[in-house]
């Protein structure tokens, strides 16, 4: 079990950053990375299709090997999914990744936090137990940042970035609030950008360095470490079209990784 792989799971390029983050200090790991591309995007399905999608998704990997862990790099696939796939797939354990609201509510001076997030993490935030009562919450859905971020972020140049960032900060400004959440994966491409834009008066927050340490805690506490000598896979598995894309394909090759096509047999 140690050999095989922690699995990383997102609509599409969303969850990289974590991936890579895992990946600075944890190379003796095999690591896959599953980018739905078929079922993108996942912020405007109901929760129960979201469900559905993930835990069908699963079944099918299983056919071609077993995680040790798998990461919900999504912040929707989680809110929606973690616990339908922890039900069917108890012997798998699961790490999901939330809105980074605690924190974000701890270092709000004025009690009013930001989050920008998709569509469906904005209709569930009611039901989340992510901050205390007391702290105002004001939440954004922007789809279309996901949209760019998936399609036109690696064209981009940067004053497209920053503009497209900037609206929205403009809107927190709005709001008066003083610290936001990142509350999509795929937003933390423009991590830099939405730092620079809300600076001084509005603290950003995301939740990278809490997965990883996450993902290394299970690792540690389940013995599943691999070993010193163990010969890491990193493997980038595609859902959808088997036609040659050469955008996904230097995807891959600069996070370092070997692309197949999931639907492949």
């Amino acid at each position: 079990m140690k050999e095989k792989p922690v699995l990383f799971i997102d609509s599409g390029i969303g969850g990289i950053p974590y991936c890579r983050d895992f990946l600075k200090n944890n190379q003796q790991e095999s690591v896959f990375y599953l980018a739905d591309k078929k079922n993108f995007p996942y912020g405007p399905r109901d929760k129960e299709e979201i469900a559905s999608i993930l835990v069908s998704l699963m079944e099918e990997f299983l056919k071609k090997t077993e995680p040790k862990i798998t990461v919900l790099a999504c912040n929707t696939a989680t809110i929606s999914a973690i616990n339908a796939l922890r039900e069917n797939f108890p012997q798998i354990p699961f790490v999901g990744t939330v809105p980074a609201l605690k924190p974000a509510a701890i270092s709000c001076g004025n009690g009013k936090v930001g989050i920008l997030a998709t569509e469906r993490t904005i209709e569930e935030l009611d039901s989340l137990d992510l901050t205390d009562k007391y702290c105002e919450i004001t939440g954004i859905a922007a789809p279309e940042l996901v949209e760019f971020v998936e399609k036109k972020f690696d064209a981009a140049n940067g004053s497209e970035k920053k503009e497209i960032v900037k609206k929205y900060i403009n809107k927190f400004r709005g709001e008066n609030v003083n610290t936001l959440v990142l509350g999509c994966t795929h937003f933390l491409y423009l991590l830099e950008e939405f730092q620079n834009e809300a600076s001084p008066s509005i603290i950003v927050f995301d939740s990278i360095a809490g997965i990883t340490k996450r993902i290394e805690y299970l690792l540690d506490k389940n013995n599943l470490r691999a070993g010193k000598n163990s010969k890491a896979e990193y493997k980038f598995l595609l859902t959808g079209s088997k036609m040659e894309d050469p955008l996904w394909r230097a995807r891959a090759l600069k996070m370092g990784f070997e692309l197949f096509y999931f639907d492949e047999p």
